[in-house]
């Protein structure tokens, strides 16, 4: 049998990387970095074969799509922001295995889920960024998966439980990563800078994220999941949510009764709200 051994919400914003580069940010980012590393040594230390990675950064129309083919291999330089994230080497090990048995098992409940094998398809950077401080010499597989941007709340969550059991009866050990924001509201252009750096794109957000978190630590799950919907429009959320979406299906929705380990406290970038944290299983 297998077993999903670690499961996170996480952060994968450019000021991350510029924050070890020599400038304003120099450092600031440290907690996050730290944070990113000490998941990825938590997966490695519980034997994690595999990270699948809902990427909010792989953004789909239509359907749903894994990156399943056998190696990734590149050099990564980013459409958005080019100045940002540029010429990031990846080699990383892929698992069309768990991919097919996945889009396998997420078919069985209606859903249309493509696991694809081409060579040509490159990883998105909210998968490489934290791959680079958790998976850096390769030493696990790597799935992700793209956010499809027109499905609903529940096609989503019905994804992540179907990833759930694709995973249990798949004999891996795999770790989870929901990687993109809390609220994102980015700043508008004449605000960037370097103050942008350290505000979230506005009052009402903010408040909804804190909030938020202290639902989490207090595990008020089913109320989080009563709010999620409407969060995740009213709050600009990156993707609309759905690496949530998908990570609380596969935790159990509102019926998770675990524990949340805030590993990087609540931080503003550029707009957005950035948190690195574990779900206890």
């Amino acid at each position: 049998m297998g077993s999903v051994v670690l499961a996170a919400k996480i952060a994968h914003v450019p000021s991350i990387l510029i924050s070890e580069r020599p400038g304003p940010l120099y450092g600031k980012r440290q907690g996050a970095i730290d944070g990113l590393r000490e998941i990825g040594r938590r997966a490695r230390a519980r034997g994690a074969d595999t990270f699948l990675v809902f990427d909010t950064h792989w953004i789909s129309n239509f359907g749903c799509h894994m990156n399943a083919k056998a190696h990734h291999r590149g050099v990564y330089t980013s459409n958005e922001a080019p100045h940002m994230i540029q010429n990031m080497h990846y080699d990383l090990p892929g698992d069309p295995e768990l991919g097919a048995a996945i889009a396998a098992e997420a078919g069985r409940d209606g859903l249309q889920v493509l696991a694809h094998d081409v060579e040509t398809l490159p990883l998105e950077y909210g998968t490489i960024v934290p791959m680079h401080y958790m998976n850096t010499d390769g030493w696990a597989r790597v799935l992700p998966v793209a956010a499809p941007i027109f499905a609903t709340v529940e096609e989503n969550r019905i994804f992540g439980a179907a990833c759930r059991r694709a995973i249990e009866a798949s004999g891996r050990k795999v770790a989870v990563l929901a990687s993109g924001s809390l609220s994102h509201k980015l700043v508008s252009n004449d605000q960037v800078g370097d103050g942008q750096w350290e505000q979230v794109g506005s009052e009402f957000n903010l408040q909804m994220d804190l909030r938020v978190v202290d639902l989490w630590k207090e595990r008020r799950w089913r109320e989080f999941c009563r709010m999620l919907p409407e969060y995740s429009t009213k709050c600009n959320g990156e993707a609309l949510m759905a690496d949530t979406h998908m990570l609380f299906g596969l935790l159990g929705w509102g019926d998770y009764a675990g524990e949340c380990e805030i590993l990087t406290p609540y931080f503003p970038s550029s707009g957005s709200g950035q948190i690195n944290a574990e779900f206890r299983l």
